[in-house]
């Protein structure tokens, strides 16, 4: 379905076209958001398919093409977290966005970073693997094993101790317990302790039998909500004329091994779009044999799945609604889940709508500001200038939106000019460059200012030809938010709790974020330290010279002569060296 301009707003399959599209354009009763998108269609193409199955993969394709602006759907740029079994002599567990044909072994997707750290951190301790960053054999015995390998927490190989074969049989291990199969390791692990100690090699044994503990440990965090055998996907959907949810708990020998959600705002969906949605998922995540779903899929639209999933994978995937059984407690507690974060989410709108709404009267606005950026300077001398942005999508920070500029053109500690330039990047690369990662103009723009800096920000949108309402944040002598501010007037926030609190907490996360990022460019220009602008000394000779004396003081201090005894550094060297800090030779 096409707009008056031709942009596609919306993708459809359906087996009765002419039904389907009589629902949307027939007197029938409509939840808000089909009213809405009705109303904007001036015209609509279709393709004829042979089957329902070729249908749902050109509807992906064509979502993926046109992102319609009426379709539910995954963020462009959603990219899972993978946990990669690395192809070397000593393979290692690291995390990954990219799925490479490098002969390393993933697992996953899982739903997000800290979910993938947490299980490289249990599952390394669990089986003794190394979370350093040493590389071996290369690091094998060149330093002292850590306090890791003294509690027990890591096998060591940078002892040498431990044999490639040995470590290669903890990386098994690890492999399978990412598999979801613990109940089969303990059953290995416990023949291979019972077969140890049959030997009389009781400290092998021991050591099955602490890793048999771990195991049992990691078993028993998990929330165990069917028998040890089950793996399967369960899907809960939740849908009200406000919001939609799905829930995906993903369970691995009966355990919930991760979880996933998605909320979308616009009313009641059906059965063809809650398919096409489960497919767009399963076309960046690999599924088990079976997938459930709570009862708000049709029967036919789970046999569709069942073979687009299928032939996608080249294997047979299931996908049914489960209306009794064992199997139906996981579905229900999927819809449960998906219903209670419906409910928070509806919640938090609600409150977000209102400090928007708020936030809009007090300022004047013409529309109730749903993207936010808020801008600050942050800089050390005319060193490292940076400039901050952060964003809030209704009211809510959106970090994944947060951008850092490095000062170009201002070379000295000049807010208003460093301002100027900031702006003007920030703008011309959503009109002129059309960045994705600028898709669109701020709703409002704050400033971590006063009148000077708005009536700067002002004259720069205007020479650019963009609209957009820019005020002030502005501080008491105590540096505390108290008022707003444009270039002419201030309003004063700060006996409106609601409103203080919100652009309080938008002030201070700008600040902190442009402060963090300017230190971090400070600290990568005090890294290659003042040792190495010195003549003949590069960054290993720095980290033996540091590594040699103890501190950066301690080298200031040192004579040539003990600058030279250092292995590596010759006279000259030293010389040089001494006559930087002392300003003469000796």
């Amino acid at each position: 379905m096409k707009d008056k301009g031709g942009e596609v707003i919306y993708v459809g399959k359906s087996a009765a076209l002419k039904n389907r599209v009589s629902q949307y354009f027939g007197a029938g009763a409509k939840n808000a958001k089909t009213r809405r998108m009705v109303s904007m269609v001036y015209d609509f193409d279709y393709i004829l398919c042979d089957t329902e199955m070729e249908a749902l993969a050109l509807e992906n394709s064509k979502i993926k093409q046109f992102s319609p602006k009426y379709n539910i759907k995954l963020k462009d740029d959603k990219s899972y977290p993978y946990i990669k079994v690395t192809k070397e002599d000593y393979p290692r567990l690291v995390m990954t966005r990219k799925r490479d044909a490098d002969g390393g072994v993933y697992f996953g997707p899982y739903s997000n970073s800290a979910t993938v750290r947490s299980i490289i951190r249990t599952v390394s301790r669990t089986v003794g693997l190394p979370v350093c960053k040493k590389v071996f054999p290369r690091d094998i015995g060149k330093e002292r094993p850590c306090i890791y390998s003294q509690i027990g927490r890591c096998a060591a190989p940078c002892t040498g101790r431990l044999s490639k074969e040995a470590y290669a049989e903890l990386v098994k291990s690890a492999c399978v317990i990412l598999r979801g199969d613990i109940s089969e390791e303990k059953k290995r692990l416990t023949e291979l302790m019972d077969s140890a100690a049959e030997e009389l090699n009781y400290e092998l044994a021991a050591k099955y039998r602490d890793r048999i503990s771990a195991l049992t440990a990691l078993y028993a965090k998990q929330k165990v909500v069917s028998s040890p055998d089950t793996n399967v996907d369960a899907v809960g959907v939740y849908s009200d004329d406000a919001v939609t949810v799905f829930s995906f708990f993903f369970i691995r020998s009966g355990m919930i091994f991760d979880t996933d959600s998605y909320e979308f705002t616009g009313g009641h969906i059906g059965g063809d779009e809650i398919t096409s949605f489960i497919s767009s998922v399963y076309e960046s995540r690999m599924p088990p044999k079976q997938i459930l779903v709570s009862d708000l899929l049709p029967d036919e639209e789970a046999g569709l799945l069942t073979a687009h999933l299928s032939n996608l994978y080249g294997k047979r995937v299931e996908v049914r609604t489960v209306k009794r059984g064992k199997n139906r407690a996981l579905c229900e507690m999927a819809a449960e889940n998906a219903a209670y974060k419906a409910k928070l989410f509806k919640e938090t709108d609600e409150k977000s709508t209102k400090i928007l709404a708020k936030l809009a009267s007090t300022l004047a606005l013409e529309v109730v500001p749903e993207r936010i950026e808020a801008y600050d300077i942050s800089n050390f001398g005319d060193e490292n200038i940076t400039a901050g942005m952060i964003v809030l999508n209704n009211a809510a920070f959106s970090k994944q939106d947060y951008r850092i500029f490095k000062i170009k053109e201002t070379e000295h500690e000049d807010d208003y000019a460093s301002m100027r330039e900031v702006i003007t990047r920030r703008i011309k690369n959503t009109t002129e460059k059309q960045s994705k990662a600028y898709p669109v103009l701020p709703d409002l723009i704050l400033l971590d200012g006063g009148r000077t800096h708005v009536s700067t920000v002002r004259e720069t949108l205007d020479q650019l030809g963009v609209d957009v309402p820019v005020f002030g944040m502005v501080k008491d002598d105590k540096h505390k938010t108290r008022a707003l501010c444009d270039d002419e007037n201030e309003v004063d926030i700060i006996n409106d709790k609601t409103l203080f609190t919100f652009i309080y907490r938008i002030q201070e996360e700008v600040h902190r974020f442009a402060v963090s990022r300017m230190s971090q460019a400070k600290r990568k220009t005090l890294k290659t330290s003042s040792l190495e602008k010195i003549k003949g000394v590069g960054p290993s000779k720095a980290k033996l010279l540091l590594s040699s004396f103890g501190s950066l003081s301690a080298i200031k201090k040192a004579t040539a002569e003990e600058l030279s005894a250092v292995k590596g550094i010759n006279a000259e060297t030293a010389e040089n060296i001494f006559e930087y800090f002392n300003g003469e030779k000796k």
